[in-house]
């Protein structure tokens, strides 16, 4: 599978790096400052590199909570969605701090953005965040992203750093994701159980072999597993964003990385880049409803991607409004696509089966003659 892709990336010009709780905090025993200090160097080595070879950098960092939970003396991580937010919103404070006084060691300015999935849900709030971030890292100015822990609910969050990270890659058409964490990679069987595990060096971000080894495991610190990390992978190759997955404990990681040297699990894209609109439909997690198509119609999707029509669907789950982001799956529950649906929930469910020219009779009306139209569909 070593196709050696590291070649290239001496050619690209704009990362998000991603930088992990556990690493961070030393495994919770607070901001490690020291390590922070070496990763801010070899992010600003890279930034102060010769106008045609020097990178744009967007750091996002997870930390807050950890960092919160150490201040007011927290052994284990709250269940409590309050407490969780206080521990954010103290450790936030610390950690942005930290990064600050780092970079104008190297006479680089930061800007702090939290986001949440509103931000990026809205069409409006997703242009507007994408012009502030492309201004800043044009303006050679470092750009610390995290959510907005203090006001998301489990309903519109994230759900972990490593997501928020590929989404802000698709955002600013990132060339390359950095996810430093703990490990040493992606291996192919879970190296704490199996210790002839072989780490993966090179392999394909869409590769479906690579979903039984990334199994399902977490930290206690932070919320993503090395099952989040390859998701985030194939979120960043939507954009044809490629990802790194490296341990930040590694000597001048990024520098190294830079120079193309093998280190980590390199999970690149081999899609073409999906169109700006498909891939705000495509980051798109929160769905509003489920549409099960029947065999006929996943396969037409899947192979021409065309719009999605009423006659190919089987099954409507749950309520939702026209303009919703519903997901479409197969007889199996398999994601075949994901879109801007026409009806609501009442009204598809009214409609599925039938052909388009029988919803006038059905419904007394028509919006539309599709139930998604292809320009508000992104097939998955």
């Amino acid at each position: 599978m070593k196709i050696n892709q590291r070649k290239h990336l001496q050619n690209t010009r704009r990362w998000v790096v991603k930088i992990g709780s556990a690493l961070l905090t030393n495994e919770g025993n607070g901001l490690d400052y020291q390590a922070i200090a070496g990763w801010v160097e070899q992010m600003a080595s890279l930034m102060h590199l010769e106008p045609d070879q020097k990178l744009e950098i967007l750091l996002v960092s997870s930390g807050a909570v950890a960092e919160g939970m150490k201040r007011m003396g927290w052994k284990t991580r709250p269940d409590s969605v309050y407490k969780l937010q206080a521990a954010a919103a103290v450790g936030q404070m610390g950690l942005v701090h930290a990064y600050e006084s780092q970079f104008q060691k190297h006479q680089l300015h930061t800007a702090q953005i939290l986001l949440t999935h509103d931000d990026l849900s809205n069409r409006t709030r997703y242009l507007n965040a994408r012009s502030v971030l492309l201004k800043l890292i044009t303006l050679n100015i470092v750009p610390i992203v995290n959510e907005n822990d203090t006001v998301v609910t489990d309903e519109i969050r994230f759900g972990d750093n490593d997501t928020l990270a590929a989404l802000v890659a698709n955002l600013i058409d990132a060339d390359l994701l950095v996810i430093l964490t703990d490990q040493q990679g992606m291996f192919d069987s879970d190296p704490r159980q199996n210790p002839q595990a072989e780490l993966l060096t090179e392999v394909d971000a869409l590769d479906p072999e690579l979903d039984a080894m990334a199994g399902d495991s977490k930290g206690e610190l932070g919320r993503g597993g090395m099952a989040t990390k390859l998701r985030a992978a194939r979120l960043a190759a939507r954009s044809g964003t490629a990802t790194i997955i490296a341990s930040g404990r590694e000597e001048r990681v990024l520098n190294r990385l830079y120079q193309g040297e093998s280190i980590g699990t390199l999970l690149f894209a081999k899609k073409t880049p999906l169109l700006a609109r498909k891939q705000w439909l495509a980051g798109h997690l929160l769905m509003k409803g489920e549409l099960v198509l029947d065999s006929g119609a996943a396969k037409v999707l899947r192979s021409k991607g065309s719009s999605l029509l009423a006659v190919g669907v089987k099954d409507v789950v749950g309520e939702f409004s026209r303009g919703d982001m519903v997901i479409c799956v197969d007889e199996q529950g398999k994601e075949v696509a994901r879109g801007l649906i026409n009806y609501n929930s009442d009204e598809a469910d009214r409609i599925k089966g039938h052909a388009s020219s029988e919803i006038a009779d059905i419904l007394g009306y028509v919006d539309e003659p599709e139930l998604i139209h292809r320009d508000n569909l992104v097939i998955i």
